[in-house]
């Protein structure tokens, strides 16, 4: 039977993606509710039905009342026993039926598969963002939405379905009831409505940017504690225990003041409450009595009107704590889709092709790109680098070694000009195909928190075992895997890294990384200091792994170690964002310009910033 209900929407169906998504909140959601309109129609009707049901019982127990006052125990049997009986089946087994079913709809069906279709599909928007959109915001921030938004969605839904429509009805059927024992019964009840909404309406209008200013305050905490984690190293290197608690504080104590706010609210709704309760059920039931004792209304009336009273008294405290539920769900969704619906700002064009790979011909052609500033980044590079070409790229920091090679990766797209590869500009062919043909090697060697085989293996997941083991003995890294164990006594390839590669050395997360590169094999080699976390002698074998792997390929490397390129095909010199001087290593020393002087000064084969100048 749970299956049943469970199956009923596929939350992971096939959908048509969008770059930008709905910005509005009825729009964001409605993109989510289509798959379950059907669903949604039943789960309202029977929600209403389980409804109507309750105020009917309500009228039945007046009915009774006055059956019961109108003769002897058997006179009452001998004319009302069937209907008795029948009425008594209805409550014990159609009753929780249908009440059943619209349980299973509403817990088994909307509630897991609603939230889960919600986080898979951000989820896979978020990932489509590029490098640069990530690198704007804290990892933690945009992991805590995208885990808060689908519970809020669901809750937001929930209360719709389990108090909206249910207090809907209960209150219209309280009226009919009421009307019907005696039309001016329904003064009290409807002023009381009347303030009742009003009620309402003020804290929808004051809950619901409090919930959303408190949403974003617990975001900030997230994003500043998984800040200070994942950067644990360097809050012990410098001592600075006390400075990330003061820093997490100033969060911690915005939220708590967002929350204080936003409780105020609860507090005051929740008085004003009270005294319209209060007041509605001294004037119903008031009015019921003196009713009964003028002779115009019976005991039966007397008792149901009592009991529907008493009934909204308990209900209209669920319905507000469920409004105002669905209005703190409805902040925490908004709040999230700040990050969710942000539109995607590197995309293939609609008729992207994939790379037409051939000889593997780069060419930067006047490429300008400054991150959105007005100075910085490459101020019009033009750069070409045959096939199987070894191109050493030189300068200090901030010449735009890293985004020549960023642009390439189309991590970013250019501002002006066109990179081609094999004559195809790089904007119009579709993304993974031309990062399949590029490997790179970053000076920031992060691995996944998965096990080693999983890692290297991520540079080609339908590579054999023995290519991956093979891979990692070229890249030195084989000997001390089989030596690796994790706390959860999974040892050698099986072993997990923690996140980022924590638990490796610098030298050996490098060697894992350098693994995924050789293992994936592509014809377009980039290298980001790839040796610098190695020390000397495992540098110089992997150097020479590294140049058996640049056999046949187009290789571009970045160093500041200047020792490491010197046998390069050509050495580029960039200097503020744009190509000083290109040429051989021999051919630079001899014009004597900015590489030789960067030669001569560096001090253990290194750039600094001085001999820059």
């Amino acid at each position: 039977m749970f299956r049943y209900f469970e199956n009923l929407v596929d939350p992971y169906q096939s959908y048509q993606q969008v770059d930008a998504p709905p910005r509005g909140l009825w729009p964001f959601m409605r993109q989510y509710v289509l798959p379950f309109r059907r669903v949604f129609a039943v789960t309202g009707f029977v929600s209403l039905l389980v409804a109507s049901g309750d105020i009917v019982l309500i009228w039945y127990v007046g009915r009774l009342v006055d059956l019961l006052a109108a003769g002897t125990p058997t006179e009452v049997l001998a004319s009302h026993g069937w209907e008795f009986v029948i009425v008594a089946l209805i409550i014990a087994l159609i009753r929780p039926l249908v009440s059943g079913a619209g349980t299973a709809l509403l817990h088994n069906t909307i509630l897991p598969n609603f939230g889960t279709m919600i986080r898979w599909r951000a989820h896979r928007h978020v990932l489509r963002q590029p490098v640069g959109w990530f690198e704007g915001d804290f990892a933690g921030r945009i992991a805590n939405r995208i885990m808060q938004t689908p519970p809020a969605a669901g809750d937001a839904v929930f209360q719709t379905f389990d108090a909206m429509a249910f207090g809907s009805v209960t209150v219209l059927g309280a009226g009919i009831l009421l009307a019907d024992a005696d039309p001016r019964l329904l003064v009290p009840l409807v002023a009381w409505f009347a303030a009742y909404g009003l009620l309402v309406r003020w804290t929808i209008r004051h809950a619901g940017p409090a919930a959303k200013a408190s949403a974003d305050a617990r975001s900030a905490i997230t994003g500043r504690v998984v800040d200070a984690y994942t950067n644990i190293h360097s809050v012990k290197l410098f001592a600075h225990h006390d400075r990330e608690i003061s820093y997490a504080k100033d969060a911690i104590e915005t939220a708590r003041q967002k929350f204080q706010q936003e409780m105020r609210i609860i507090t005051r709704m929740d008085v004003t409450l009270t005294v319209l309760n209060g007041l509605l059920i001294v004037s119903v039931i008031g009015w019921a009595g003196l009713l009964w004792y003028q002779g115009a209304a019976t005991v039966g009336a007397v008792a149901a009107a009592s009991a529907l009273v008493l009934r909204l008294n308990n209900l209209t405290y669920w319905l507000m704590w469920a409004t105002t539920g669905l209005v703190q769900a409805l902040g925490t969704v908004s709040e999230g889709m700040e990050t969710i619906t942000q539109p995607v700002t590197v995309l293939d064009t609609a008729d992207a092709k994939a790379l037409d790979w051939r000889e593997g011909r780069i060419e930067y052609q006047n490429v300008r790109h400054h991150y959105g500033r007005d100075t910085g980044g490459l101020q019009g590079v033009d750069l070409a680098i045959r096939p199987g070409e070894k191109v050493g790229l030189v300068g200090r920091s901030g010449a735009g070694k890293t985004t020549l090679v960023k642009l390439l990766l189309r991590f970013y797209d250019v501002e002006a000009g066109q990179i081609l590869i094999d004559g195809q500009d790089i904007a119009q062919v579709t993304q993974d195909s031309l990062r399949r043909q590029i490997g790179m090697v970053q000076q920031d060697s992060s691995l996944l928190h998965r096990s080693v085989r999983d890692n290297i293996l991520y540079g080609r997941p339908d590579a054999s075992e023995a290519e991956m083991i093979e891979a990692a003995k070229r890249a030195e890294a084989h000997d001390f895997i089989l030596t690796l164990e994790d706390p959860e006594g999974r040892s050698g390839y099986d072993a997990h890294v923690g996140e980022r590669g924590v638990k490796l050395s610098g030298g050996q997360r490098q060697r894992i990384t350098l693994a995924r590169v050789i293992l994936k094999d592509a014809p377009i080699l980039v290298l980001d200091e790839a040796t610098s976390a190695l020390d000397s002698e495992v540098e110089a074998a992997i150097q020479d792994t590294l140049y058996r792997v640049m056999q046949g390929k187009t290789v571009i490397a970045i160093a500041h170690r200047l020792s490491t390129i010197a046998a390069m095909d050509r050495i580029v010199v960039l200097d503020k964002g744009r190509v000083a001087e290109d040429g051989t290593h021999a051919q630079l020393l001899a014009k004597g310009g900015i590489y030789a002087g960067l030669w001569s000064r560096q001090s253990g084969g290194f750039l600094g910033d001085e001999a820059a100048e």
